[in-house]
C-alpha cells in the first residue's frame, strides 16, 4: 500500500513543501510514483520518515540525519548521547537567561526611574552596566539594606538626581585632586572624603555602617563596573579605586576608635520658669 503526499503530510504533521525537500535532498525520496508521476509514499518510506521526524525533535540537523541513516552500522547511541549533552547545555543556558532576564526586570522595577534621555541629562558619563546591576541584585537581594537603598532610589525625582549627581561631582573632583596631590589615603583628608562618602549613601539610600561602606569600597577596587558609578571611566587613575577603598577602611578604623559622643544636658529652663511672665 503507498501514500499520496497530502495524505502522509497530513497524519506527519509536515508540510508537503518539507516532504518535497526531503525528496530533492536525498533524505526521503518516495519509492513510488502514480502513473502521472505523483510521488507515493510506501510504508517503509513512512518508517524512514518517523526517524527523520524523531531526529529533527531532538534538533539534529538534516546532513547529521542523513549520515546517521545512511550507514546501518552507525552507533546511534554516541548521536544520541552527543544530542544528550548539547540539549542539557543549551537547556543550563536558558535557565541562566530566564534568571538574569528576571533580575533585570526587578533591577528595572526597583531602580532608577528615569527616561534614556533623562538618565543621559542627569548622569552624564557616569556608567550603568546592567550586567552588574543585575548580578549585585542577585547578590544581596536578601540584604535589608540593598532592598531598603534600591526603594529609596525608585522614589527619588529628577530634581532629586541632579542634586545627588551635583554632591557627588563636587566629592569626586576633591578625591581626585586628593590622589593627585599625593595625599596618603590614610590621611586625614581622604578619611574625610571616605567619611563624606558614607554620608552621603547614608542621606540618600540607606544607613551605611563603616562595615558596610568597606564592602561597597572592596566592589570599587575589585570591579571596574562598580567604580565606574561613582568615577567615569575618562575621569579615573590608575590605582585610585585602590586609594579609596584604602581610605574607607581607615575611616572605619577611625570612626570604632573615636570616642562616643556625650549626649547633650537637657536644656536648662529654670529661668524661663521663674521669669516673669512678661519677660518670657
Amino acid at each position: 500500500m503507498s501514500y499520496p503526499v497530502g495524505q502522509v503530510s497530513g497524519f506527519a504533521g509536515v508540510t508537503v513543501r518539507t516532504l518535497h525537500h526531503y525528496d530533492r535532498t536525498g533524505l526521503l525520496s518516495p519509492t513510488d510514483r502514480s502513473p502521472a508521476g505523483y510521488r507515493r509514499y510506501s510504508e517503509s518510506d513512512l518508517v524512514r520518515l518517523q526517524q527523520i521526524l524523531f531526529y529533527r525533535e531532538l534538533g539534529f540537523p538534516l546532513d547529521e540525519i542523513a549520515t546517521i541513516l545512511a550507514d546501518p552500522q552507525a552507533d546511534v547511541l554516541d548521536h544520541l548521547r552527543a544530542r544528550h549533552r548539547l540539549l542539557n547545555e543549551q537547556i543550563a543556558k536558558l535557565r541562566r537567561l530566564v534568571e538574569v532576564a528576571e533580575q533585570a526586570m526587578e533591577v528595572q522595577r526597583t531602580g532608577v526611574r528615569l527616561t534614556p534621555e533623562e538618565r543621559f541629562d542627569v548622569f552624564g558619563e557616569v556608567a550603568f552596566d546592567l550586567s552588574y546591576a543585575t548580578e549585585t541584585h542577585r547578590k544581596r537581594q536578601h540584604s535589608e539594606g540593598y532592598r531598603r537603598a534600591m526603594a529609596r532610589a525608585g522614589t527619588h525625582t529628577k530634581e532629586d538626581w541632579a542634586r545627588i549627581m551635583a554632591e557627588a561631582t563636587r566629592w569626586r573632583q576633591r578625591l581626585l585632586a586628593a590622589f593627585d596631590a599625593g595625599e596618603p589615603p590614610e590621611g586625614p583628608t581622604a578619611m574625610d572624603l571616605a567619611e563624606e562618602h558614607r554620608s552621603h549613601l547614608s542621606r540618600w539610600f540607606t544607613p551605611c555602617p563603616t562595615d558596610m561602606h568597606g564592602r561597597i569600597a572592596d566592589d570599587f577596587a575589585a570591579d571596574p563596573r562598580a567604580f565606574a558609578l561613582i568615577v567615569p571611566p575618562s575621569e579615573q587613575r590608575p590605582g585610585l579605586a585602590g586609594y579609596l577603598c584604602t581610605a574607607v577602611h581607615a575611616n572605619a578604623v577611625r570612626q570604632a576608635d573615636a570616642p562616643a559622643a556625650a549626649p547633650e544636658p537637657p536644656a536648662d529652663d529654670s529661668a524661663d520658669r521663674t521669669a516673669p511672665r512678661d519677660a518670657r
